[in-house]
C-alpha cells in the first residue's frame, strides 16, 4: 500500500523553515547536553556533525513541501560529511543524532505549526526520522563493503610480505592499519584451498580461529591457502581448531616466532613442509614443519638442513661417541637390541640405556619409524658436512 501523503498548510511550512537555523542549532546544544561521545570528538568532527544536522532538517523541509511522498529520502543527506567521519562516528552515534533532530522537532511543534497542525507535523517528523534512519544504514552498509574491501587488501599484501620475507616499513604500516601492529607469538599455517569463493573461506577461518581466541590474516592464493594466527599460546591447538576450514590434504604448522617481523621463518618452513608432506603418508593433519625435516632435506630446504645438524649430528657426536654410535649401529641393524648389542659388543639393556640418553638429547626416539627415517637422515648429513681425511670428494665428468 503506497504511503499517505503528508499534508501541511503553507503557514506551517513557512514557520518550519523560518526555524531551521534554530532546531540545527537546538539539536547541537542538546548533542552536547546529551552524549560524552559527541563532547568528545575533535572541533573538525563536531562541525561535520552540525552540517549533517543542518542537510537534514534542509532536506526534512524540502520532503514536507513536496508532500512526503514525492521525494524519496535518500543517503545524500550525508553528502556533505567526508567518508572518514564513518570512522569517528558508528551508526548508532548518527542515530541518537537523528533522535536529537527529532527530539527538538517534537518538542517544537506546537510553535511551528498552525493551530490544529501540531499532530500532523509531529507524525511528518517522525516518518521523516524513519527515512533518514534508514539511509543513514545504507552509508553505513557502503562504508563497511568498501572498508572489507579495502581490509581485505591490505590483508593480502602483509601475507605476500610475509611469505616473501619482507618485514619493511610499508609491511609495517599496513600491518599496523590492520590491527597488528603489537601482535606477537605468530605462526604460519599452510593448506589446500577448499571449493567455495575465497572471501567465504577466508572469513570461516577468522569465525574458527576467534573460538581460540587468536588473531588472523588469510589469503587465498590460487590452491595454497595461507593463515598466520597471532597471540598463540599453542600453534598445533590453534591449528586443529582452524584445520577443518583448509581443503584436502596435509596442513602444515610453522614454528611459532616473537611477532609478525620475524613470521617468514615461519612461513618458509610452513611452505616447505606443505610442498613435501606428501612423502610422509602417516603425517598427522595438522603436522608441524619441524617434524617434516628430512621430507624438506629431500626438497633442498638448507634451513631444515641446518635445523637437523644442530639437533641431531652436532649433540651426538659431541656427546663422547657412544651415542652416535650406538644410533649409527641400531639403524644399520634394523633396529634391533640384540644385533646392535652384539656389533657393538655391550649388554643390550646398555643399548637400551643409550636409546634413552639419544631420545633425551635429540628429542628423537629411535624406535619410532619416522623418527629413525630423520635420524639416518641426519647422520648421513653429519658424515657429509665433516668428511673424513681420505674421503675422496665427487667430481661431475666434464
Amino acid at each position: 500500500m503506497a504511503p499517505a501523503t503528508v499534508t501541511t498548510s503553507p503557514a506551517t511550512l513557512q514557520r518550519v523553515e523560518r526555524a531551521a537555523g534554530e532546531l540545527s542549532s537546538g539539536a547541537t546544544r542538546r548533542m552536547e547536553t546529551a552524549h560524552d561521545w559527541y563532547r568528545a570528538l575533535s572541533a573538525e568532527d563536531r562541525s561535520w556533525v552540525g552540517l549533517v544536522a543542518q542537510a537534514g532538517i534542509a532536506a526534512f523541509i524540502a520532503w514536507l513541501r513536496e508532500g512526503g511522498d514525492h521525494i524519496p529520502v535518500t543517503a545524500d543527506v550525508f553528502g556533505t560529511a567526508p567518508r572518514e567521519l564513518t570512522r569517528s562516528i558508528t551508526l548508532r552515534q548518527t542515530l541518537d543524532l537523528v533522535r536529537s533532530v527529532v527530539d527538538v522537532v517534537e518538542q517544537d511543534a506546537t510553535a511551528l505549526a498552525e493551530p490544529g497542525e501540531e499532530q500532523a507535523l509531529r507524525e511528518s517528523v517522525l516518518r521523516y526520522s524513519r527515512e533518514i534512519a534508514f539511509a543513514a544504514a545504507e552509508v553505513y552498509a557502503h562504508a563497511a563493503e568498501a572498508r572489507g574491501a579495502w581490509d581485505a587488501r591490505l590483508e593480502g599484501l602483509v601475507v605476500d610480505a610475509v611469505l616473501r620475507g619482507e618485514a619493511d616499513d610499508s609491511m609495517q604500516s599496513r600491518a599496523a592499519a590492520l590491527g597488528w601492529g603489537s601482535t606477537t607469538r605468530v605462526a604460519v599455517i599452510a593448506g589446500s584451498t577448499p571449493p567455495g569463493s575465497s572471501a567465504g573461506v577466508v572469513d570461516g577461518l577468522r569465525r574458527a580461529a576467534e573460538r581460540v581466541g587468536v588473531d588472523t590474516l588469510a589469503a587465498v592464493q590460487g590452491r595454497r591457502l595461507v593463515c598466520i594466527i597471532g597471540n598463540v599460546d599453542d600453534a598445533m591447538v590453534a591449528a586443529r581448531e582452524v584445520g577443518d576450514q583448509f581443503g584436502e590434504g596435509p596442513v602444515v604448522v610453522g614454528p611459532t616466532v616473537p611477532h609478525l617481523f620475524a613470521a617468514g621463518r615461519s612461513a618458509r618452513a610452513a611452505l616447505a613442509g606443505h610442498s613435501c608432506a606428501q612423502a610422509w603418508p602417516e603425517a598427522p593433519r595438522p603436522v608441524a614443519a619441524d617434524d617434516l625435516l628430512a621430507e624438506r632435506v629431500l626438497i633442498g630446504d638448507a634451513p631444515a638442513r641446518a635445523l637437523m645438524l644442530d639437533r641431531i649430528w652436532h649433540p651426538l657426536s659431541s656427546s663422547g661417541g657412544a651415542l652416535l654410535e650406538t644410533a649409527a649401529s641400531y639403524l644399520e641393524t634394523g633396529g634391533g637390541l640384540e644385533g646392535t648389542a652384539r656389533l657393538l659388543f655391550v649388554h643390550p639393556n646398555t643399548v637400551r640405556y643409550r636409546l634413552g640418553k639419544i631420545a633425551d638429547l635429540t628429542g628423537y626416539q629411535l624406535t619410532d619409524p619416522h623418527d629413525a627415517h630423520t635420524v639416518r637422515i641426519a647422520l648421513a648429513l653429519g658424515r657429509l658436512s665433516r668428511p673424513g681425511p681420505s674421503a675422496v670428494r665427487y667430481t661431475p665428468a666434464g
